[in-house]
């Protein structure tokens, strides 16, 4: 499914109508250029799972967790990992076995680690600077 949008907010606001439809244990794994709005999306997502604490970008934590709304919300950014080996050292398989939603930026260093039922989202520029061009693939299962 693809969706353009044409500012932050609604970015936001197709994260939030992702997020209303994921079951517990999905990944939701972003690939898309440094401030394509990869975060705006989780952003958006926290939004939609009824999170109400401020969502910020996990760049320098690796994870930031929000456990306030309908699923907890673990919120990866990989730009600082080596590969996925790295990713099962800050403990990627207990965060899975939570239940809550896992959104994966920068899934690409990582993506021999993620299950191929894994919800890809591409977020790129689009014909102006404003706009944004969204990809949503869901995983395929098997």
């Amino acid at each position: 499914m693809e969706y353009i949008s044409s500012s932050v907010k609604e970015t936001e606001d197709v994260g939030a109508g992702l997020a209303q439809r994921l079951a517990p244990g999905a990944v939701v794994a972003f690939t898309g250029d440094l401030g394509a709005g990869k975060t705006a999306f989780v952003r958006g997502m926290a939004r939609g799972l009824g999170v109400a604490d401020r969502v910020t970008s996990p760049t320098f934590t690796i994870v930031n967790e929000y456990g306030d709304g309908r699923l907890p919300l673990f919120h990866f950014d990989m730009y600082r990992l080596g590969g996925s080996d790295e990713l099962f050292d800050i403990g990627w398989e207990d965060y899975l076995a939570r239940g809550g939603i896992c959104a994966v930026e920068w899934s690409e260093i990582v993506d021999d680690a993620l299950d191929a039922d894994c919800i890809r989202v591409d977020i790129r520029r689009g014909a102006d600077d404003s706009q944004r061009v969204i990809t949503i693939e869901e995983g395929k299962r098997g």
